[in-house]
């Protein structure tokens, strides 16, 4: 006689539908869509949350959505200048590059990283096109005035028409925050800033920072002070107060620069956490902070 065939656990399956019902309205509610995905820290330097997050990537693009990739590579940038005998320097969250510094960034983000992210986007079943800010004159910049973080630099002027045009042909652009300034020079650029610069100019729904917290805290040091929803307002109220800082300035700036070109929500959320995109876009509740305007 054959083996029995199990049963269903139907109480998992139920659990499954119920997963699917509450994802729909968001489905229908914001496919086609632009989504601006900041990618950086732990989800990047785990190779299971790696996969975790580019399965989620490729997931919204499948389901109607058009997610856009702007990652970092800091902990890859340092581990270069650290074989040179260069040690890193930071300001504010922001890391201060030289001459050597920036051609270093440039060479790991443009050579290794995003290239990286292409081929694994790939390999989950999506189609991914590799660019940085200097691609078809997407991104102009300028020195980031008055910190001394040398070739830094801020986002003057977007031409997303590059991108659009991705999108249209259901490609997920990953994009490399390195643009060059007005004499040509190369210039890094904070992937925050840069990404937040990015969605408000492709008029995006959200914008989406992945980081590695659970999201803004009123204490730094008690993880359960998250803040799950914060307004304009309150966000500079709390920078100003200095509970918001180091790292997450640029963060939260970068929300701030995306809502005031027009993009609806933006998201900190835990990138150490699996399949936290999804969590955070498709359920009720969410994970991390939603900022927003008022």
């Amino acid at each position: 006689m054959g083996e029995k065939k199990a049963q269903p656990d139907l109480a998992s399956l139920r659990q499954r539908a119920g997963v699917l019902i509450e994802a729909l309205p968001y489905l229908r509610r914001f496919r086609g869509h632009t989504v601006v995905i900041k990618y950086g820290g732990a989800a990047m330097v785990d190779a299971n949350l790696r996969t975790e997050v580019l399965k989620d990537v490729v997931l919204l693009e499948h389901v109607g959505l058009h997610p856009v990739v702007v990652h970092g590579g800091g902990p890859d940038i340092t581990e270069m200048m650290q074989q040179l005998g260069k040690q890193p320097e930071f300001v504010d969250g922001q890391r201060v590059s030289d001459a050597e510094t920036v051609e270093i960034a440039q060479m790991v983000l443009t050579g290794k990283t995003n290239p990286d992210l292409v081929a694994a986007i790939h390999q989950q079943g999506g189609r991914a096109v590799g660019l940085s800010g200097k691609d078809g004159g997407m991104v102009r910049a300028r020195k980031l005035a008055g910190k001394g973080l040398g070739f830094v630099g801020e986002v003057v002027e977007v031409d997303p028409s590059l991108v659009r045009g991705l999108i249209s042909q259901g490609l997920i652009p990953i994009l490399a925050p390195i643009a060059a300034g007005s004499d040509g020079e190369t210039l890094n650029i904070n992937a925050d800033r840069f990404a937040g610069r990015i969605a408000g100019h492709l008029q995006a729904s959200k914008l989406v920072l992945l980081t590695d917290v659970r999201g803004v805290l009123r204490d730094r040091s008690q993880p359960d002070t998250l803040v799950s929803e914060l307004t304009v307002a309150q966000a500079r109220e709390m920078i100003d107060a200095g509970q918001i800082e180091a790292g997450m300035i640029p963060k939260v700036e970068a929300c701030l620069d995306a809502l005031a070109a027009g993009v609806e929500r933006c998201h900190i959320i835990d990138g150490r956490l699996p399949h936290a995109l999804l969590m955070e876009l498709f359920t009720d509740v969410g994970i991390g902070t939603m900022v927003f305007g008022t």
